[in-house]
């Protein structure tokens, strides 16, 4: 037993040492809305891959870049508190009134840079929205003569190596993903039972 006893201190040991170096962990975010409304009549308002400026308080614009229905349509997020962001589209389901999207997020290419910052002695770029790798899925589903309208996001913080700093760590992704989704879904359903 007493020869066990450096072995299990060596493997605690080498446990907690790969448990700090590791860079960032996939990050999730599922926000839901009902809306008194029917389905039908919700996924009119967002059923264009490029309505979230017609329902969304955050974003001023978007631009459509090729058939907003067919896989590898790309939509130009321009966000009211300035900046932007690029999203591929990878899937669109009419039928089952939903679709998915993607973005690499690479800073200056497919989102726009807020801010630079000096961490760990480097310039580093602080996105927009701070993720990378950033897919969601956005469904509208009926509920009882309701409809329910789900969206998921699942990212990496923007930062990639570790040691992270407050503006691209695992919480900030996650606030301004939760924050982004649940703003869109009041609003929408504020207009959808409006109308």
């Amino acid at each position: 037993m007493r020869k066990l006893i450096p072995l299990f201190s060596l493997l605690a040991l080498v446990w907690a040492v790969s448990t700090e170096a590791h860079g960032p962990s996939r990050q999730k975010v599922a926000e839901e809305v009902v809306i008194d409304a029917p389905a039908a009549k919700v996924w009119e308002i967002v059923k264009d891959f490029c309505s979230l400026e017609k329902w969304h308080p955050q974003v001023k614009a978007c631009t459509l870049e090729g058939d907003g229905t067919k896989k590898g349509a790309k939509r130009k997020v321009t966000l009211a508190g300035g900046g932007w962001m690029v999203e591929e589209l990878k899937k669109y389901d009419p039928k089952k009134r939903m679709y998915k999207t993607f973005c690499g997020c690479t800073p200056d290419e497919e989102i726009s840079t807020a801010k630079t910052i000096t961490w760990s002695g480097a310039e580093v770029k602080v996105p927009v929205i701070p993720v990378a790798n950033y897919s969601s899925i956005f469904e509208v589903k009926e509920a009882d003569g309701k409809t329910k309208v789900v969206w998921r996001g699942a990212f990496y913080r923007a930062y990639m190596n570790n040691n992270p700093p407050p503006e691209m760590n695992e919480e900030a992704a996650i606030k301004a993903v939760t924050e982004f989704y649940r703003q869109g879904l009041d609003h929408l359903k504020q207009i959808a039972e409006s109308q």
